[in-house]
């Protein structure tokens, strides 16, 4: 009776650990032990990388007034500026994902760093065709980012502990939100200035992308076929029912934070509640900060209990109470506290990221992330606007008022709890549901 067990248990470890670029080559030959060390190294590395690119992501949200003159654009012109990035991301997260299956993740990572670093200076230029350019490069390179990190993850750690590794990738990405947010808030309202801000920055890019190009191991047996094969393990990802709940439901969870706080948080403190410009960089900056503790923690608990749902359920719920606390009962919670609880919460927004790669095979990991990458930026692309505009419609074009922000905000309530519907019709992936279910098939 425990010899399937103990063969399941086998395969798990196998398959966290060994080559298999294709099924044909694990058959004809045994599975060679990967570089471990080699692979965490790199993926530190990447994780300085989403740190600097998140910082990027969420920069804009404490310059508007100064990429309002600079541009010459309303605020919500400067709000459809900033979402071009998310039109790139999402669209080369494709890319991302299967290049990196095809290729391993030397070349792809690399060429990803320098298009961020390019983006960021085109940025730093001051015209209104260079800051459109940057951003999209921005979002294009941006996108191998958390999905290079995954892969040197899964490289890098064995399966039981890789729901916590991501949950400290997406921690070093948040860092770089919170720093974006509250860190260059006083350098650009001081000496640096914001186009001077985005040029070190793609210097400091730069400097990442050759450390990653001599940092990260190459891919031993190069895939055969032609380029367009690479985007074969997406008929696998996308056929599966539960990429999608997990895209979906990671996408709902996402926009509140990408859209709601990091590009129309400051403006609702600042315009709807009144809140000094400095203090309401600092509040808005708590939601990153809350990601820095939650994606991690939650990711751990999902991992000590062998079972994701409990704990996607539990932060989702724990994200629409502040939320709703936030937006329309403010003055009864102290400032800072309603975001930082909303940013725990919306850390659980990582779990379907890991469910996504345990629902599909081993041989699409990358491709597995590049599809949830996708779908959930597909909708931050789509709402980013949407959102600006509903704002702009319900003002009249005037100064935003909270009552405007609160009605508008009723997208992103809503958002969530289709996320918690959806979250019941996935499939449990943890390793708790995975032993129960082998003794019942016996």
């Amino acid at each position: 009776m425990r010899q399937p067990q103990i063969a399941a248990q086998a395969a798990s470890t196998l398959s966290a650990s060994a080559i298999a670029p294709t099924i044909a080559i694990a058959q004809r030959a045994a599975p060679r032990e990967e570089p471990k060390t080699a692979f965490i190294v790199a993926w530190v590395l990447c994780l300085v990388f989403y740190f600097l690119q998140y910082a990027l992501r969420s920069a804009p949200g404490v310059m508007m007034p100064e990429l309002t003159t600079a541009f010459g654009l309303t605020t919500l012109g400067i709000g459809s500026l900033v979402g071009l990035y998310y039109y790139t991301y999402a669209s080369f997260a494709i890319v991302a994902g299967a290049t990196l299956d095809r290729y391993g993740a030397k070349l792809p990572i690399f060429i990803g760093v320098l298009t961020t670093a390019l983006g960021s200076v085109l940025f730093g230029l001051g015209s209104i065709g260079a800051a459109e350019s940057g951003r999209l490069l921005q979002g294009a390179g941006s996108a191998f980012a958390f999905t290079g990190a995954v892969y040197l993850a899964v490289h890098g750690f064995s399966a039981r502990w890789l729901a916590t590794a991501i949950g400290f990738t997406q921690l070093a990405g948040m860092l770089g939100g919170f720093a974006g947010q509250f860190a260059v808030g006083p350098l650009v309202h001081g000496e640096l200035g914001w186009q001077s801000l985005w040029i070190y920055a793609g210097a400091a890019l730069a400097l990442v992308a050759l450390l990653m190009l001599v940092a990260t191991p190459a891919r031993r047996e190069p895939e055969s076929g032609s380029i367009w094969d690479m985007f074969a393990p997406y008929k696998v990802v996308l056929t599966n029912p539960q990429s999608y709940l997990c895209g979906f439901i990671g996408g709902l969870l996402f926009m509140p934070t990408t859209i709601g706080d990091m590009i129309w948080g400051v403006p609702f403190l600042g315009q709807g509640l009144g809140v000094p410009a400095a203090e309401a960089v600092a509040r808005s900056s708590m939601v990153p900060l809350g990601w820095v503790i939650g994606a991690p923690l939650l990711g751990y608990l999902a991992d000590r209990l062998g079972r994701r749902k409990p704990v996607l359920l539990v932060g989702t719920l724990l994200m629409l109470i502040s939320g709703i606390c936030i937006t329309y009962l403010n003055a009864s919670i102290p400032p800072y506290i309603g975001g930082l609880v909303f940013g725990i919460g919306s850390g659980a927004a990582m779990i379907p990221y890991t469910m996504i790669k345990e629902a599909n095979p081993d041989n699409v990991k990358g491709s597995a992330t590049g599809a949830m990458n996708f779908l959930v930026f597909s909708l931050s692309a789509f709402l980013a606007p949407v959102f600006g505009f509903a704002l702009m419609h319900l003002s009249g074009g005037k100064t935003l008022t909270l009552e405007n922000f609160q009605q508008t905000d009723t997208i992103w309530a809503a958002a969530i709890v289709l996320s918690l519907v959806l979250t019941f019709f996935l499939r449990e992936t943890g390793a708790a549901a995975k032993h129960v279910a082998i003794p019942a098939s016996q």
